[in-house]
């Protein structure tokens, strides 16, 4: 996950998310798939009524590093119908939030709750395939003691759908749920919501708690969201709540969590360094004027600065393998491939979704990938398996204005390079001077194992390619 430090009043910003691998211990492959459907879906325990045996939701491999992640939403309710492959729940790990889907139709049986950190192989739902008339899920009545503190059987019912965590938030402050608005999938409180009420409360006395209801039909609070103008203005107390002090205090999530994990990381294990330089791309621009219509036309997909820069990339790491290999240990590990990282940012941080083998691709290609991919991150719908094994980043703050920037590098990459803002400037050019459009380049790069000689023969090379794009075509 890089980030950077900025020299321009706008800030741009990058977040290539930690790259690895699958974790994988298969058996010889004539097992491997009945071995995999083992592993997600195992018999369950046989229902009471009948000789049909439930069918295990596991949390399936995450990936390497990843050994657990937090129940974000149940998309089913529990004792509803699900058909085969349709998403149960969604997963937040820290590097993306993730789908599980059923593994067979049937009625749900939910077991854990939304905001209950779960471990990889853990159950957390049965889907019974028989399904009608099923009784439901025995988490009510266990859910019925804390209602004493409240009054009424709406209360009650309110409170059954808590996770643990807001759950005790509740009981711990003597909070009437009725008072506060939900903002969780169909209403749901969250931890943040009994929280604001609470900051509310003591800020601005019972003002804040008689106007909570009112904001149930409004935007998430600040906390769950982007800020925008237009929740700004709002002055309801479930929206944006301070203490006396004016502080409001929330939880990192486990995505921005590792965003500042890896970011220090990056800064205490690789010499990290950068060097500049700049690109005239008034050749590209030309290209992709004169043929960005006909493109579109025969592939579908528009064409953009990021499939040139792609390609010159590519070329440019053949002629400068160091950029594009790592440190393990003692050993230098060098790829044959360009896993290329593309950094985009989300509501909820950072990632960095990574064309694979972009070496191989075209430019039609290159640019419909991106566009899935980036989709795909905002969506959250990306897998984890798209988000692993970058081999080089590629950064453009300048899609926010940023003029210049210091990208910090992906462990364990050595190299991301960041484009910035395209600029009209006065050049030389033939000994004349004219108005071209100007891009600052920067190739932040472990120094203990690029030297700065290839550093900056590397931009030097993307340079040429870039402003001579018929290089690009021909690979010269």
């Amino acid at each position: 996950m890089a980030h950077q430090r900025q020299f321009a009043p706008r800030a741009g910003y990058t977040s290539p998310a930690p790259s690895g691998r699958l974790a994988s211990s298969c058996p010889p492959a004539t097992g491997v798939i009945q071995t995999v459907k083992a592993a997600r879906l195992k018999t369950g325990e046989a229902n009471d009524k009948g000789n049909h045996m439930a069918i295990d939701v596991e949390i399936p491999s995450l990936g390497e590093s990843v050994t657990q992640a937090i129940l974000l939403k149940w998309h089913k309710a529990d004792g509803e119908k699900v058909a085969m492959d349709e998403p149960v729940c969604e997963l937040e790990t820290d590097k993306a939030n993730v789908d599980i889907n059923a593994k067979a139709a049937g009625v749900l049986r939910r077991i854990r709750n939304e905001g209950d950190t779960v471990q990889v192989g853990e159950v957390i739902a049965r889907i019974d395939p028989a399904g009608a008339g099923a009784p439901a899920a025995p988490a009510k009545p266990a859910a019925a003691t804390p209602t004493a503190a409240v009054a009424g059987a709406a209360a009650a019912g309110k409170l059954d759908d808590l996770s643990p965590a807001t759950r005790r938030i509740v009981e711990e402050n003597k909070v009437d749920p009725r008072q506060v608005a939900g903002t969780g999938r169909g209403g749901r409180l969250t931890k943040e919501d009994v929280q604001g009420y609470l900051d509310g409360r003591t800020g601005n006395g019972e003002r804040a708690a008689t106007a909570a209801p009112a904001a149930s039909h409004h935007e998430p609070p600040a906390s769950m969201t982007t800020p925008t103008p237009k929740t700004a203005p709002s002055t309801t107390g479930a929206v944006l709540n301070f203490d006396a002090r004016g502080e409001r205090r929330v939880a990192m999530s486990k995505i921005r969590r590792r965003i500042a994990e890896t970011l220090v990381k990056a800064q205490q294990t690789a010499a990290i360094l950068t060097t500049f330089n700049e690109v005239d791309l008034q050749a590209v621009g030309d290209l992709r004027t004169k043929y960005k219509d006909r493109f579109q036309e025969v592939y579908g997909v528009g064409l953009g600065f990021m499939s040139f820069f792609a390609k010159a990339v590519v070329m440019s790491l053949k002629e400068f393998p160091h950029i594009n290999a790592f440190i393990d240990g003692e050993n230098i590990v060098y790829h044959q491939h360009v896993h290329l990282g593309i950094a985009v940012s989300t509501d909820r941080g950072l990632a960095v979704p990574v064309l694979k083998n972009a070496q191989d691709l075209s430019f039609a290609r290159i640019e419909s990938e991106i566009k899935r991919l980036a989709t795909a991150v905002r969506d959250g719908k990306l897998g984890l398996e798209e988000l692993s094994g970058g081999t080089f980043t590629i950064t453009n703050g300048g899609v926010f204005g940023s003029l210049l920037s210091t990208p910090i590098l992906n462990p364990p990459q050595s190299g991301i390079l960041g484009m910035h803002t395209i600029q009209k400037r006065p050049v030389v050019v033939n000994d004349k001077i004219e108005v071209r459009p100007m891009m600052y380049t920067a190739l932040s790069y472990d120094h203990r194992i690029v030297d700065g000689k290839e550093a900056i023969g590397f931009l030097v090379r993307l340079k040429q390619l870039l402003e001579d794009p018929a290089r690009l075509m021909l690979e010269i």
